[in-house]
């Protein structure tokens, strides 16, 4: 039986999803309270990794069992052995074709930041901070050039490991809420680091120290030395992927449209 999970985490305190050596992830923690539930090994499958302090809102993994368990046990089980920061929060049995990472149409990523004189500190690990003002104008006219099928490689860190820069980005919409700001990015998927170093160059014109159309002279360039640097993961979250709905998996969880 192949049993696909949602999965909520604070990626603050790991050293981001996949399994390393150290124990110190998501993977670790939610692979070792799944074994200890079943009482033999379980290896999970993650719809996209996340780097160190990037957060999960529905992180979706499958996994391959013959035990024979009701689905809610497959939520209250493992939670009872996972720290408070990590929880499963919903589980469904799919076809054996389901993949949690190849089967996904799309992907969600959301950054959350806080625009303050002051750096903030209830929202340490939360948020990003950015002391000047912002134009929100200004930063809508550089996403518009974002927008479609590009090579990102202006946009993708030295680490990465996928087969091609091009994607297609879908959604980049801005928002502001008070005092903060929202990011939202839809992608058929992300490169490495694509989603911090987009947010690096956005914050660039926002700030007034770049010209909207700059941002089209990053992409076009296709040199990651030319764009801004990476900016913090503190306020980074994946908002979760999308697959075809006859699959019947739930695209978010409650609190998904979090905000501070």
């Amino acid at each position: 039986m192949r049993i696909a999970l949602g999965v909520t985490y604070r990626g603050t305190a790991y050293q981001g999803w996949q399994s390393q050596p150290g124990g110190r992830t998501v993977q670790d923690h939610l692979e070792s309270a799944l074994s200890r539930f079943a009482g033999q090994g379980v290896r999970t499958l993650c719809a996209g990794r996340t780097d160190t302090g990037v957060h999960g809102l529905n992180q979706v993994v499958h996994f391959d069992t013959d035990l024979d368990r009701a689905p809610f046990s497959w939520v209250r089980g493992p939670n009872t052995f996972l720290p408070a920061d990590i929880a499963v929060q919903w589980c469904q049995p799919v076809p054996d074709h389901f993949h949690a990472r190849n089967s996904a149409l799309g992907r969600r990523y959301r950054y959350i930041l806080r625009e303050a004189a002051v750096r903030p500190a209830l929202e340490s690990g939360f948020a990003g901070w950015v002391f000047r003002p912002l134009d929100g104008d200004a930063m809508r006219a550089a996403a518009a050039h974002l927008i479609g099928e590009h090579d990102f490689s202006a946009f993708r860190s030295s680490e990465c490991q996928a087969k091609s820069p091009v994607k297609t980005l879908r959604t980049l919409a801005i928002t502001r809420h008070g005092t903060y700001w929202c990011f939202e990015f839809e992608a058929s998927a992300f490169l490495h680091h694509m989603v911090r170093n987009l947010m690096g160059c956005l914050i660039a014109v926002g700030t007034g120290q770049q010209a909207p159309g700059w941002v089209a002279e990053v992409l076009a360039s296709r040199d990651r030395r030319v764009a801004a640097p990476t900016f913090a993961p503190d306020g980074l979250y994946f908002v979760g992927p999308r697959y075809d709905v006859a699959f019947g998996l739930p695209e978010t969880v409650p609190g998904a449209d979090w905000l501070p």
